[in-house]
């Protein structure tokens, strides 16, 4: 069992910034590959970005590539996502994902594909 807690969200204007963490607890944390996903009023949930086990890879939706960036310190069990440029559009609750170790190809913008959640932090962009 992972315990995933996401801090950093709140209120930021148009164009500012705002460096989502995820600390996860409760097993070793480089065995999972992670994810960002995201989740606005009325819509369904997206995917962000996601990083393999040892962050060597990263990959991110279209909508937030050259804006987010997503990097990780497995030695203090610590996912994050760094948001620059940020829109009224990435307004949303965040939710960081783990997904155990599987035999199975890793679809990363799948949430299917993940085992554990967070509770969500909120983001807020103002115009």
């Amino acid at each position: 069992q992972v315990q995933l807690v996401e801090s950093g969200g709140g209120l930021v204007q148009a164009g500012g910034s705002l460096r989502l963490s995820c600390a996860a607890s409760g097993r070793t944390f480089s065995n999972y590959a992670m994810g960002w996903f995201r989740q606005a009023p009325g819509k369904e949930r997206e995917f962000v970005a996601a990083i393999n086990r040892s962050g060597g890879s990263t990959y991110y939706a279209d909508t937030v590539k050259g804006r987010f960036t997503i990097s990780r310190d497995n030695a203090k069990n610590t996912v994050y996502l760094q948001m620059n440029s940020l829109k009224p559009e990435d307004t949303a609750v965040y939710y960081c994902a783990a997904r155990n170790p599987r035999p199975t190809a890793w679809v990363y913008g799948l949430g299917s594909n993940y085992d554990y959640w967070g509770q969500g932090t909120q983001v807020t962009v103002s115009s």
